[in-house]
Order: C-alpha cells, then structure tokens, then sequence
C-alpha cells in the first residue's frame, strides 16, 4: 500500500487531540512522528505516558535526533492515525 492510501485511510487527529492521548488524561497513550499517531499502550517502555524525557501525547519527530534507536522503532506500534 502506497503512503498516500494509506494515510487517505487512517483517521486525522489535532494536536489538541493527541494532547489528550498523554496516559494521562485517556487511556490511551499516543505519540507522533513524521505525520503518523502510534499507539503505544502496550509498551511498558511508556509506562504513565512517559518515556525517559519524553513525554507521549506530542510529536516526537524532531526528538528522534536525540535518541539511542533509529526510526525502525516505531515499525512495533500500530498506526492509529494521521496527525493534522
């Protein structure tokens, strides 16, 4: 599937919105990168939505730089949606 089906097919969510996926506020625990949301509930990694320093419910693209894995990372976590 090409990357514009797919984002064609995913829900789009606010930056207000994923805000709200923090683990804190919802259930959810969601994070950004390069214009796809993630849910990552599962991991024990973001346990309370928090990650190290890295707090979920934002966009994490340009934290990437800093972090000691590569992008591949992400290939663990459903898509949930398209950030706007």
């Amino acid at each position: 599937m090409s990357e514009s089906n797919r984002r064609g097919e995913l829900p789009v969510y606010s930056t207000s919105q994923l805000a709200l996926r923090n683990g804190q506020d919802k259930s959810e625990i969601w994070i950004a990168y390069r214009g796809y949301i993630y849910d990552v509930s599962t991991s024990r990694l973001w346990y309370r939505g928090m990650h190290y320093e890295h707090w979920a419910g934002q966009d994490l693209t340009d934290e990437l730089a800093d972090a000691p894995h590569a992008d591949d990372v992400f290939s663990r976590f459903e898509v949930v949606g398209v950030l706007r």
